[in-house]
């Protein structure tokens, strides 16, 4: 594997040589989101209310140059605002150009940037959403993010509306205090497609991604149509796969599935989503059912304001574990 990253490098090197000098120097712009949320929820007695408030903010650095032999070269980071630890959620460079994009640093994986889930425009959602945010229950996943490694990635450029992408973050058991792999190597790799047709678009995913003894993989696809878009996906863990730092495995078998559909009416948009997902270790097992119905409205530029009304039943082997109930959560993004 080192000499793929030696290769990666050289790649690297020979992609922003020639005329050197920028047209432009560098200068970063600010983004990001702010997301503040109100609401109430009813679950089983043997469990407390959790919170009637919820925020999430992040602030986006990112600035690029063009070079003269026309590559791009840029960098992104991003800050936490809700984080009690390290501030940074990702940092990496990237490198646009004929050849397709080339990313360095600590994020993602291509797996988790090209998976597909089913269409959600609520708060709340259904697939790896903020439903434990409100209340005591499993979540329903079919794209796991393994964390934001340090990594490199790189992505082909778009033939006939497919694109393939593969990243590779080493078994450094020490990442300068960012999210460590527990010293294993992850690989991760996407294939996926997007088109228009007349009357109509799809998308299409599959992606996975390899860690120690364990991996994951998840087909997904959005149909559009109209003001509609349909979409499902599908997802199986190993729990083998994703430990923790000091090498131990930490997870446990995992399946999932979700299936939803929205309607866009201009400045506003519903959906209604339904995800399944099932969890065993061998002793125990976990399952869980949740629907959302998700309403949004634009009620200006960057300004958004967004519902859910969501039911769940949470089940196990534990009977003290088994849970359900519902609730509504609404509240205004703002994205700069």
């Amino acid at each position: 594997m080192k000499k793929i990253l030696i290769a990666t490098s050289a790649l690297v090197a020979v992609a922003v040589a020639g005329q050197a000098q920028a047209s432009e120097k560098i200068k970063l712009s600010v983004g990001g989101y702010m997301e503040q949320w109100a609401g109430i929820a009813s679950q089983d007695d043997a469990f407390d209310n959790k919170n009637a408030f919820q925020s999430d903010t992040e602030i986006h650095f990112k600035g690029s140059t063009t070079l003269d032999n026309g590559i791009e070269v840029g960098a992104a980071i991003e800050l936490e605002g809700e984080s009690s630890s390290s501030m940074v959620d990702e940092q990496y460079l990237y490198i646009n150009g004929s050849f397709g994009q080339i990313k360095l640093g600590q994020e993602d994986g291509a797996a988790a940037d090209m998976g597909i889930t089913a269409p959600a425009v609520g708060p709340v959602g259904v697939n790896d959403g903020d439903l434990t945010n409100w209340v005591s229950s499993n979540l329903a996943d079919t794209v796991w993010d393994g964390g934001d490694y340090k990594r490199v990635t790189y992505y082909t450029p778009v033939l006939g509306g497919f694109r393939a992408g593969i990243s590779y973050a080493d078994s450094s058991a020490s990442e300068n205090a960012d999210t460590t792999t527990g010293g294993n190597e992850v690989v991760s790799a996407g294939l996926e497609y997007n088109g228009d047709f007349d009357g109509f678009s799809l998308g299409l995913s599959a992606v996975g991604e390899h860690q120690g003894e364990g991996e994951w993989f998840s087909l997904g696809t959005n149909l559009g149509f109209g003001n509609f878009t349909v979409g499902a996906s599908y997802g199986q863990k190993d729990k083998e796969f994703g430990f923790t730092e000091d090498g131990t495995p930490n997870g446990d078998d995992t399946t999932g599935f979700d299936i939803g559909v929205a309607y866009a009416m201009d400045a506003a948009s519903v959906s209604l989503s339904y995800a399944h997902g099932e969890s065993t270790d061998g002793t125990d097992g976990n399952d869980v059912d949740t629907v959302d119905l998700g309403l949004a409205y634009a009620l200006g530029a960057g300004v958004d304001w967004k519902t859910s009304i969501f039911w769940f039943n949470s089940d196990s082997n534990t009977a003290a574990n088994e849970n359900d109930g519902y609730g509504a959560v609404t509240g205004i993004k703002l994205s700069f």
